[in-house]
């Protein structure tokens, strides 16, 4: 019956019938009488064999149309699944630590137009990058290749998030072979990208923690630096060693131990604020954290450097 019902789409009307309703034999017009028309049976619809050709055939067509989005569904659905795998795999390499492998898996697919798996493998290929066994030159190949994925990604979907994240620090990145003056000129746009990726996600501790990074960075500039900046720029970035521990903190409120530089960053800020007790909690925290990955080793060797340095000192 929906068949039918559909079908009748397909079929021709007389100018001014109902669609839905048949015109029977003896049907009159408004004024009474059709003139010269003769509406016997399908009469109106011409001649009876040619009516069930023309029906056969719409029939046909229908239903090879009705094929054809089943067809097309069906792949639709196989290729979100494939996608979904994707992801799934290369998510749970990224919490195992294997840097390496998850650039491999998603390096197949760089033609994507998934903004999902272009800022992960925007992700994939920094990590490559900041592996101690990568050379310089290939390090800054990864470098600009990241920076590409990672805008794709936000031009793929601008209500990302993550690609908004990554897109900023792969901007950063960048900015290290390319000098002081795109450096500073690309962290307004940096900070902008960073303050969208908390807009669309507020519970994403890592875009907090890298608008403290921010802060900080801009807090630490040398004097040479800040001077080159009010040459270049009315109005150079800037920002204090307490805007970014408000930052750094509430990433921990966020999410708790999420990241072991966050720990480490936080111990630092407090001993450019003079403030040793807390420091050293902090770097404590830092040095103690689970090594996952070659970072994390990283900033277990700072974190404890740096609590030497403080216990001396005291």
């Amino acid at each position: 019956m929906a068949l039918a019902a559909r079908l009748w789409r397909f079929l021709p009307l007389r100018r001014g019938a109902v669609p839905g309703s048949w015109v029977t034999a003896g049907t009159s017009g408004s004024r009474g009488h059709c003139g010269p028309c003769r509406f016997s049976g399908f009469e109106v619809m011409g001649n009876p064999g040619t009516f069930k050709r023309g029906l056969l055939l719409s029939a046909l067509s229908y239903l090879g149309f009705e094929t054809y989005q089943i067809i097309s569904q069906a792949a639709v659905v196989h290729a979100t699944a494939k996608d979904e795998e994707i992801l799934e795999q290369a998510d749970y390499l990224y919490e195992s630590g294997e840097t390496e492998k998850l650039y491999q898996l998603l390096a197949q697919y760089k033609e994507s137009e998934d903004a999902e798996l272009l800022w992960r493998l925007a992700r994939a290929s920094r990590d490559v990058a900041q592996l101690s066994r990568t050379s310089e030159e290939e390090k800054k190949l990864l470098v600009y290749e990241a920076l590409e994925y990672a805008k794709r990604a936000l031009e793929k979907n601008e209500s990302n998030f993550a690609a908004h994240k990554w897109y900023a620090i792969c901007l950063s990145d960048v900015g290290d072979y390319e000098g002081i003056k795109v450096k500073i000129a690309n962290a307004y746009i940096i900070k902008e990208h960073f303050e969208k990726a908390i807009e669309l996600n507020p519970k994403d501790a890592t875009s907090i923690h890298l608008m403290g990074i921010w802060c900080y960075t801009f807090a630490e500039m040398p004097w040479y630096q800040r001077r080159i900046a009010k040459m270049l720029f009315a109005s150079p970035p800037s920002s204090t060693y307490e805007e970014a521990l408000v930052y750094f903190h509430r990433a921990e409120q966020v999410d708790p131990n999420f990241y072991s530089k966050n720990l480490l960053l936080l111990g630092k800020t407090y001993l450019k604020l003079h403030n040793k007790k807390l420091a050293a909690l902090w770097l404590t925290k830092a040095r103690d954290y689970p090594a996952h990955t070659e970072e994390d080793k990283q900033i277990q060797t700072e974190a404890a450097q740096l609590l030497t340095s403080v216990s001396d000192k005291n």
